[in-house]
């Protein structure tokens, strides 16, 4: 089929939105039509020896006046025109200090919190950073790296009082004085929206990350699409659990500033559930890993209280009901609901593909789960599903705006998925090569696989560069088996990979391996056992049932279990060059 060219069908429109030109016209729209609600709670302290935690509030008319007075701050002691780079865990002086740069004082770059030293100084150095603003918990990367003299950092700024930097709270006191005394400059600096505003680093080693080259045009149009399509209203509460460095974090709280949602932050991986409750969450934003860990937990405590046979008698009373439209899921499942604090909606999916299903099971209970897809060099977002238009095991259809196309499928229907739209980056910085392999006469090549169903379903197979190609010709997709090895209970995390036979001295053929990282916990707690070589046992009795439904060319012959996790990037995809 080569040459062949299938269209995706885009997403329709069903909601009221409305354009920005650039993010000082969004965060304008936003204090203005949201400004006393809260925009962001705090959680100022733990609590302590009983003590209840004290929380602050503060509102959209709130946020924008910190951040007008942070900008201005910057304005006055000449830090403007300059390339800040950003690195932190989430925070509100993070979102101020990033919104108030985008604002018209220079181009922002967002740095991995979780890379190591030597990675942030090859960061620095590649997109010419003049500026650094850093938290507490890179305190000693920032001194290290001023030691070192190898950047072009001049301006350190630290988020936290500490000795011997720039502090963010006294540029925020320097520009709130000004702007009460008249000073009005930062307001007015032009901004060009289809201007480099953002560089983002692609995940990946220093030797293959690539800057992002990102207008604000890029991504409010992004913004736009996803208000259209997705249903996040005024009143809804968020937990930004993604980190902001990543794309897909920092478009999404965009996305909440926009719709006029509250913000909450979490205290950390333990503590989601916990945190769910305590800000009465109903919107969750993120990676299939944990989705899919936070169903598996769910599961597990119905078992726990034996509640298997009352779960399954409500889903297929619930079920009944709904065939004839009338759903009273969350009444039914509401003391399950309640686990994650009694108001958790709406999960939206991204960054791989989710275990179908877990999106049919959190629609059971009442809970509306819909999947994704994008990459940084799409500002993120390319397809998306809905509550009206979805499709188990499906990333939806094209984001609107978006053009998207599957090239030179096979005779299974799978090829390449190409994508041009007003949200694809203008390239990578300074990377002509890369540019022109990724950019083809404005088609954004993302080297994923895909194929779509008579409905337009876009149902992604995997990278391309991860196919495992076999000596006759089948092509296995690892991706579409490490899916359905993550429906047993006890998977944490799995890899499916071709590994050179060694037989009858043919090496050029691959045969399936998987490497599968287990819950000791799991084991305990259902068989009663800590023995890594019973582990293994019923580990590989499932892999042979599982090998045993599926054609013969994809049974996996050889397996590796193992509790230690595996290397992953910071938004949780395992690095797959390291592991396998």
């Amino acid at each position: 089929m080569e040459n062949k060219v299938i269209s995706v069908p885009e997403l329709t429109p069903i909601y009221p939105a409305t354009k920005h030109e650039n993010f000082r016209d969004l965060i304008n729209f936003a204090a203005s039509n949201y400004g006393s609600s809260d925009a962001f709670i705090l959680k100022k302290k733990k609590a302590k020896g009983g003590k209840p935690a004290e929380y602050k509030h503060i509102s959209y008319k709130k946020f924008k006046q910190d951040i007008d007075n942070f900008g201005a701050g910057l304005m006055k002691s000449k830090l403007i025109g300059k390339r800040f780079a950003i690195i932190g865990k989430n925070s509100y002086k993070w979102l101020v200090s990033y919104y108030a740069v985008l604002c018209g004082l220079g181009v922002c770059v967002p740095l991995d919190k979780g890379l190591p030293y030597d990675e942030v100084e090859t960061s620095l150095i590649k997109s010419k950073s003049e500026i650094l603003i850093f938290d507490e918990e890179h305190e000693d990367m920032a001194r290290k790296i001023k030691a070192s003299e190898n950047t072009g950092i001049s301006t350190y700024i630290c988020m936290e009082d500490i000795r011997g930097y720039e502090l963010f709270s006294w540029i925020l006191h320097k520009g709130k004085q000004a702007v009460q005394n008249g000073y009005k400059e930062f307001g007015t600096l032009p901004i060009n929206p289809k201007a480099i505003s953002v560089l983002l680093f692609t995940s990946g080693t220093t030797s293959n990350a690539k800057a992002v080259m990102l207008s604000q045009f890029n991504i409010l149009e992004n913004v736009y699409s996803l208000e259209l399509v997705e249903d996040i209203q005024p009143g809804d509460v968020n937990m930004a659990f993604l980190p902001f460095h990543h794309t897909f974090g920092s478009t999404g709280q965009t996305l909440m500033l926009a719709r006029g949602v509250t913000t909450t932050f979490c205290d950390g991986l333990k503590y989601i559930q916990k945190n769910m409750a305590e800000y009465k969450v109903s919107i969750f934003i993120c990676v299939p890993l944990l989705i899919e860990a936070m169903y598996k937990k769910l599961l597990a405590g119905v078992k726990k209280r034996k509640k298997e046979k009352t779960l399954a008698r409500g889903i297929k009373i619930s079920n009944f009901l709904r065939r004839h439209r009338i759903d009273v899921r969350r009444k039914i499942f509401s003391d399950i609901i309640k686990e994650f604090g009694g108001s958790l909606r709406f999960i939206i999916s991204g960054a791989s593909p989710l275990d179908p299903e877990v999106a049919k099971g959190f629609d059971q209970l009442g809970i509306d789960l819909v999947q994704g897809y994008g990459m940084t060099e799409a500002s993120p977002v390319l397809t998306a599903e809905n509550p009206n238009t979805r499709k188990a095991g499906s990333i939806g259809k094209a984001m609107p705006g978006v053009s998207l196309k599957i090239i030179n499928p096979n005779e299974e229907g799978v090829g390449e998925l190409i994508a041009k739209g007003s949200n694809i980056m203008a390239g990578y910085y300074e990377d002509y090569e890369a540019t022109s392999e990724t950019l083809i006469d404005g088609w954004l090549h993302t080297g994923d696989l895909a194929e779509t169903d008579s409905d337009g379903f876009v149902f992604l197979r995997g990278r391309a560069k991860n196919v495992i190609v076999l000596k006759n010709g089948k092509n296995i997709y690892p991706e579409e088996i490490e899916t359905l090895i993550a429906g047993f209970p006890y998977v944490k995390e799995s890899l499916v990979y071709g590994s050179p036979r060694h037989r009858d001295g043919d090496t050029k053929d691959l045969v399936l391996c998987a490497k599968i990282v287990y819950d000791k916990d799991y084991f305990k707690s259902n068989f009663g056992t800590w023995d890594s070589d019973k582990i293994q046992r019923i580990i590989s009795r499932d892999i042979d049932k599982l090998s045993d439904s599926m054609p013969a060319y994809k049974r996996i012959h050889r397996l590796t279990v193992t509790h230690q996790e595996m290397v992953k990037t910071t938004t949780g995809k395992v690095k797959r060059y390291i592991e396998k």
